[in-house]
């Protein structure tokens, strides 16, 4: 039998001193969130307190969420400002919310923000982009027991702990089943604008739409696709080439967002009631895009139970409860301008 685990044993398995260890056991304020981590995973490991005694250390303390969302379009704006303003909602369960906003498709801002952030928060959810360095730093997250949740679009073969996000290669087929059913069986031809297939959501949309029209609707060739980084001007670039390049042009799908570079270019060419016009997250500019006829729909899922899911999980892995005990799976919603909420 080995002789118990003492306060310094904890202390150097955990690299602290053993007044850290002492305030982390006795929950007094000072000590930062991944230290508190570090020292609950040693005494764990050692079996310095029950099982149950560490349980209620953990569940007790306040969860610090971090929210990290690209400067992107409308609808991930509305993503934050749920978090911003919904703090009355998170008090029940003990968790402090805080959005920071980084540089779009950018993978390494990305990667370098979930590692700072990462040092003070329990836990991040963030929108991924798929690419070694953030994979690197969600699996160096894992390791330090900071909780991580992908929003909108996950992040394949890593360690994070859930992905919270519509079926986005159904929500792909979707926009395809309704851009075929609007054309009809005529031969037509149609195109896809994305932000960028660094987003897995991104990709997944794209390859969902492009089997549906295959299997569905052979008489309609796809053009190809093109990037906009969801921004307006050069979405509204892209548009604009591709109406002068297929005169013919009969649909166009925004996998992304800056719906209104698009919409631009098909009114300044008299052709925004003659292109099927389909987007995704509804907001106030694709709202006022279905009102006046430029766009024919939107998939869209609800922001408000996007960010509320992300905060269950976060509590759920406190709580040592299933991960997903109480989440509801996203629905999506297709939205036209006679069923506008």
């Amino acid at each position: 039998m080995k002789p118990p685990a003492r306060i310094t044993d904890v202390a150097r398995l955990a690299a602290v001193s053993t007044a850290t260890v002492d305030r982390v056991l006795n929950q007094r304020t000072g000590v930062r969130p991944i230290t508190v981590q570090r020292v609950l995973k040693a005494a764990a490991e050692l079996a310095y307190l029950p099982v149950d005694d560490l349980h209620k250390l953990k569940a007790s303390k306040r969860l610090h969420v971090v929210f990290l969302l690209p400067v992107s379009n409308k609808f991930v704006r509305m993503l934050g400002d749920t978090v911003s303003y919904s703090k009355e909602h998170w008090a029940p369960f003990n968790v402090k919310c805080q959005v920071v906003w980084i540089e779009s498709f950018n993978p390494e801002v990305l990667a370098r923000s979930l590692l700072r952030y990462g040092k003070r928060a329990d836990g991040i959810a963030f929108m991924a982009l798929e690419h070694p360095a953030v994979r690197e730093a969600v699996q160096l997250l894992a390791d330090r027991c900071v909780a991580t949740v992908t929003l909108v679009s996950d992040l394949s073969n890593s360690r994070r702990d859930a992905y919270v996000g519509l079926d986005n290669r159904a929500a792909g087929r979707t926009a395809a089943y309704l851009i075929g059913r609007f054309i009809g069986p005529k031969p037509a031809k149609v195109a896809l604008i994305a932000g960028s297939r660094s987003y897995r959501a991104h990709g997944e949309r794209e390859s969902g739409f492009l089997h549906l029209i295959e299997e569905m609707f052979p008489a309609i060739e796809v053009v190809g696709l093109r990037e906009g980084q969801d921004d307006i001007e050069k979405n509204y670039r892209q548009a604009r080439a591709l109406l002068k390049q297929h005169p013919e042009l009969a649909g166009i799908y925004n996998i992304g967002g800056a719906h209104d570079g698009v919409a631009r270019a098909l009114k300044e060419a008299g052709r925004q009631h003659h292109v099927v016009y389909i987007g995704h997250g509804l907001s106030s500019d694709t709202r006022a895009l279905l009102i006046d006829g430029s766009m024919d729909a939107v998939i869209t899922q609800n922001p408000q139970a996007a960010i509320f899911s992300c905060v269950r999980i976060f509590t759920n892995l406190r709580d040592r409860r299933d991960v997903l005990s109480g989440v509801e799976t996203p629905r999506s919603q297709v939205i036209f301008r006679e069923n506008l909420p």
